[in-house]
């Protein structure tokens, strides 16, 4: 769509594209079908295929190989993504890995594969994960459990960027159990999740066999009753594409009211959130991650809104980006990874405390080839 953006804006926009492909250029030639996560010393040393093939970020390297593929139709993109889509039929065959966030994996590698190029193995492949997932689904509680061991009862706020991978499968399938099983637990979530003041939960554990309540942990945020931020970016985008892909207009709402009480948020802190909205002023930790996701929800909002409304979330997703790139970003084509200072949790529990982390290049890539309407729904 068109984002009406003022000449600076523009300017702005068409500036970082051409670093960003002069970045990744360099990054694709050197990483190839290897699987990054995290850098060490700017460079991508660990391949997550070799060491963890059922990590969640295992998509994000060819979702953004393929939204750069898209862009700019050099084929060293699209033969990379083939190469990491092909090591990732590893997951499939050790299958007791594998948890809710196979949309994550396979939406940004067979997904995007099918999307654009009709691969037909690429289809049998997001058809298998996309039953996978639906595999996970509780018909008494009426949601997707998250993780495995002993976390039957569990959601969790990520869930919500999973499960539009079950509503593709119900279009390329024409079988719309797989939708219902994402619209159930889409309102299981907003039944659940969302708070009244717009923020939302990370996990919610409920009674297996029957859904109710029973408590709500503290998750990657400061502590049960906070706010983590790549939560309330994970429910804008996430409830923005069950708009999309239903119509049903609870969904946007939820969407616009974590998405206004997130700015409100992030404007206090010249638009980097911090890595929960309701830690301790000390000591400060960014999660540019939970930026670069909200952006990316921001302007997936402005599709679905009115002209006068729409400036809203595109300035927002603009400031967002902006100050990420100015304070955060790296543009060192020798050095892997552009955005620094993402967190995986307030409590670093990971070795993923302000570092770069592979995910926040990814959304970084789709905002901004969003905003130059270049973009592809990888989602």
């Amino acid at each position: 769509m068109d984002y009406k953006l003022s000449k600076d804006n523009q300017t702005w926009v068409n500036e970082i594209w051409a670093k960003l492909q002069t970045k990744m250029s360099a990054e694709v030639d050197r990483i190839g079908v290897k699987i990054p996560y995290i850098p060490e010393g700017g460079q991508y040393k660990e391949d997550k295929g070799e060491t963890d093939i059922y990590w969640w970020t295992n998509g994000f390297w060819p979702g953004m190989l393929w939204q750069m593929y898209h862009a700019t139709g050099e084929e060293k993109y699209k033969t990379a993504a083939e190469g990491v889509e092909l090591r990732l039929d590893a997951a499939f065959d050790g299958y007791e890995g594998l948890h809710h966030d196979v949309g994550f994996m396979w939406l940004h590698s067979a997904v995007a594969n099918y999307r654009l190029t009709g691969n037909t193995r690429s289809k049998t492949r997001g058809l298998h994960a996309a039953n996978l997932l639906a595999g996970r689904y509780n018909p008494r509680g009426k949601f997707i459990r998250a993780w495995n061991d002993n976390c039957t009862g569990w959601i969790i706020i990520d869930c919500m960027m999973n499960i539009p991978l079950l509503y593709w499968a119900s279009e390329v399938s024409e079988d719309p159990r797989f939708s219902y099983i994402a619209k159930d637990h889409a309102d299981t979530t907003f039944n659940k999740a969302l708070r009244p003041d717009g923020s939302c939960h990370h996990i919610v554990v409920l009674d297996p066999k029957n859904g109710d309540f029973v408590e709500a942990p503290e998750g990657q945020g400061y502590a049960s009753d906070s706010s983590w931020s790549r939560g309330q970016s994970w429910a804008i985008y996430g409830f923005a594409l069950s708009y999309h892909y239903s119509g049903d207009s609870r969904y946007l709402d939820a969407a616009k009211q974590v998405a206004h009480y997130f700015l409100a948020n992030v404007s206090s802190s010249d638009y980097v959130p911090k890595v929960d909205f309701r830690a301790p002023e000390e000591p400060v930790c960014w999660d540019t991650t939970a930026g670069m996701c909200a952006a990316c929800g921001l302007l997936e909002i402005a599709k679905h809104v009115g002209v006068n409304e729409r400036a809203l979330y595109v300035n927002g997703a603009l400031n967002i980006l902006k100050a990420t790139d100015q304070r955060f970003c790296n543009w060192d084509p020798e050095i892997d990874s552009i955005v620094d200072n993402g967190t995986g949790s307030y409590h670093g529990r990971g070795g993923d405390y302000a570092v770069p982390i592979i995910y926040g290049d990814y959304f970084l890539i789709e905002a901004v080839l969003r905003l130059k309407n270049s973009d592809f729904l990888i989602w």
